[in-house]
């Protein structure tokens, strides 16, 4: 089962109705508690609206279609793909908040390991005690570099939050929730999204950055090269302080008529301002995707490692005094996982773990 971003549906599972989404999450959240697939009928008794068995089986194919649900037999109810957990994973989860308990449990046991035995000993405090509340394998590395880009996505949540979809060539993805500017459109994260994966390959985030910079630099130095021969012949003026000179005004367009250079200067002015606020806004999503916070989950046979197990992880990354990641800490188990309420854990884990690593 290839993941998300490498089917063509993906605009059609966000674009899935109300009730569509209603009818597949609670087949996800049916099988995350019993493991079981659920049919029809059942379904159709656990709506808040009064829906036939004939209408949610409707539902239910064109959910099959999309490659979100499957039939384990011919008469059987239906389970989710692993195409289908992603899509519940990035798109519907509710996420549970961490008890007081938990949190005291993890805070406690993890300083105190480190009081007794050092930063070693708290990660493998850690360990023991995500392993015991989550009933999985915890998991922990403390070396990691940054990972080559495969493909780069942003998909806006709400009108100020977006997720980072980071896939790797080493095949892992990783979710990233980031804020985004006020007013950015979602033909931005669109066209940003676009434009990285025609560059990224091959690149890591901050090498990915320094090209586009660089190339931002070279762009906002020919713009302001080729506006200049303009204002000096008097043809246009910059507009608003000095400083920004983020909007050209064309004086004397007459006179543009019968000067080719300048009409072919003016042109290019526009070709480069649409380039620069491009690039701006990409530059702009992939420092906030870098500093973002987000949990790294691998389903199935999203990761080679799982492949044939048939088991999920579910990683935050531990971050160095520069916040840059310096580890990953994790919990293996199946892909019935409680997502909501373990990811929740690993990411204090993860930030209790980060303080004692920056001295706080």
């Amino acid at each position: 089962m290839a993941a998300p971003l490498d089917r063509p549906e993906l605009g059609a599972l966000a674009n899935l109705n109300a009730r569509s989404r209603d009818i597949f999450r609670r087949i996800v959240e049916s099988y995350l508690s019993t493991g079981e697939p659920v049919g029809s009928r059942h379904l159709s008794r656990m709506l808040p609206i009064t829906l036939s068995p004939a209408s949610v089986r409707n539902v239910m194919q064109d959910l099959e279609e999309l490659g979100l649900i499957y039939a384990p037999h011919a008469s059987a109810g239906r389970l989710p793909t692993q195409l289908g957990l992603r899509f519940f994973v990035d798109a519907l989860l509710d996420f549970g908040d961490l008890g007081r308990e938990d949190r005291a449990r993890i805070d406690t046991q993890v300083r105190a390991a480190a009081e007794d035995g050092g930063f070693e000993g708290a990660l493998t405090e850690t360990t023991s005690v995500l392993s015991d509340l989550t009933r999985g394998a915890g998991v922990v590395l403390t070396t990691k570099s940054d990972p080559r880009l495969k493909h780069v996505e942003f998909v806006q949540l709400e009108p100020d939050r977006a997720l980072a979809v980071l896939v790797a060539e080493d095949g892992s993805i990783e979710n990233r929730v980031i804020a985004t500017p006020e007013g950015l459109p979602s033909s931005a994260l669109l066209e940003a999204s676009n434009y990285l994966n025609s560059r990224v390959r091959g690149r890591t985030i901050s090498e990915a950055t320094v090209e586009i910079e660089t190339a931002r630099r070279n762009a906002r130095r020919e713009l302001d090269e080729i506006a200049a021969r303009l204002v000096d012949a008097g043809l246009a003026s910059w507009s608003g302080a000095s400083e920004s000179r983020d909007q050209l005004i064309v004086r004397g367009q007459a006179n543009l008529l019968g000067d080719v250079r300048a009409a072919e200067d003016l042109e290019r002015i526009r070709t480069l301002f649409a380039d620069l606020e491009t690039k701006t806004d990409v530059i702009d999503l992939l420092h906030r995707a870098e500093n973002g916070d987000g949990v790294k989950i691998f389903i199935g046979s999203e990761s080679k490692l799982f492949s044939l197990s048939g088991s999920s992880m579910i990683a935050a990354p531990l971050r160095s005094s520069d916040h840059r990641i310096a580890g990953v800490l994790g919990v293996i188990g199946p892909t019935r996982l409680n997502y909501g309420r373990i990811i929740p854990m690993v990411e204090y884990a993860a930030q209790v773990l980060g303080d004692l690593k920056r001295g706080r």
